[in-house]
Order: C-alpha cells, then structure tokens, then sequence
C-alpha cells in the first residue's frame, strides 16, 4: 500500500525533500514549505476528498485568489498570521502525505487555529494525522508561546474528530450549520486544547524540537 522508496526519486529530491526539518516524531517529520511543493498544492487543491473532508481556506486561496500563481509562496513567507509545514513520512513514501498549519495566529492573546490535512487517502489510518498534529502543537507552544489552539471539523469527518481527541483536544461546542459541501450546509465541530494539557501529552511523546546536528539549520517555516 505504501508508495515507492524515497531512493526512487533521486538523491537531490531526496535531499531537497528532508531540507527546513522542523520537527520529527516516530511516523513523521515537518518541514517548512518549499517553492517545489506549489506543484503539490495544485494537485491537493483539485482532489474532492481532500475538499470534502478539510474545506481548507488556504487550498481555496490557493487556487481561487492567486490562481495557481508562485506568488502565493511568498505571500505564505511574508504572513505572520499562520505557520505551513509540510508532512512528509519517515520510511517508504515518495511524496509529501499532506500539510499541517496553525493560522489566525494572535500572539498577544497567545491562540491561534490548527488545520492538519493528509492528502494521501493511502495515509489514513496510520497515525499520520495524530503524530503530525502534535509536532505543530508543540512547535506553537514552544516556538510562538500559544496558550491555546483551535480547530474545527465537520460534523462527518469523524477520522479527523477522532484525531483530535487522541491529542488531548476537548469537544467545546457545535456551530450549527457552519460548514457547507454537497449542497447543503453541515455542523463544524469545535475542538480546544490548552497549554497544560498540550505538556501533559508531551510527557508521554519521544518528539523532537528543534532539531540539532544539520536538520537542525532549517530555515524559519513559512
């Protein structure tokens, strides 16, 4: 099921893929977003499930405002209010499995919202999604000093619901017909976790951020 070795690529994919390493758990890593990785956003901004499932903003930004255009790229670096990382997989996978994101940052009030997507259906269920969700999480307490994060999923979208939870993240309350897909307009889930808790499941983790040695010379993440 899995996709092709990392070596099929070539060495300078390979290398150019592990570059701005941010952070690295047991089943992935995160690294900041690279111009190359345009040509993946364009893909995951045309697939319907990845629409369905996540409804990601910056997807629809992507190919609706800027049209597919390399300037979205350095809109992404020049904004303070939101954090790109791509997630790619440890082992035996050729391509990025999807991004992870922490946007409407507000440094002062110390929140911002998360949204992990994996854009690889054959990634599902394999602890992708949780790994990668934490390793943000932590970068948002460590790095930017957040107190708190956000997120919101479908009232369908259980895989992801389910994803949060694991986290440590705590259902807070419904928006009644928030969402819409398919015609028809849907619940949103809301999702909150707090600092202390973050630490808590940080205890229980073997995560690591920053990196030392040379993945530790990464760039700061768009």
């Amino acid at each position: 099921m899995d996709s092709a070795p990392l070596a099929s690529s070539g060495q300078g994919q390979e290398a150019r893929r592990r570059a701005g390493i941010v952070s690295r758990g047991t089943r992935v890593y995160l690294r900041t977003l690279q111009p190359e990785d345009l040509d993946y956003l364009a893909q995951w901004s045309e697939d319907p499930f990845t629409e369905r499932m996540v409804g990601s903003e910056f997807l629809g930004a992507y190919k609706h405002l800027y049209d597919k255009d390399p300037s979205f790229y350095d809109a992404c670096l020049t904004d303070t209010t939101q954090v790109v990382l791509v997630v790619e997989a440890n082992q035996g996978w050729d391509k990025p499995v999807g991004l992870a994101r922490l946007f409407n940052i507000h440094l002062l009030e110390g929140y911002a919202f998360l949204e992990v997507m994996l854009t690889d259906q054959r990634a599902i269920r394999r602890g992708f999604g949780v790994e990668a969700g934490k390793l943000i999480s932590y970068y948002g307490v460590d790095v930017l000093g957040l107190r708190r994060i956000e997120a919101k999923v479908y009232e369908y979208n259980q895989l992801s619901a389910n994803s949060l939870r694991r986290n440590g993240f705590q259902q807070e309350g419904i928006l009644r017909k928030a969402g819409y897909q398919d015609g028809r307009y849907w619940d949103m889930f809301v999702f909150g976790i707090l600092r202390d808790e973050i630490d808590a499941q940080r205890k229980q983790d073997k995560v690591s951020l920053p990196l030392e040695g040379p993945e530790g010379d990464a760039r700061e993440p768009a």
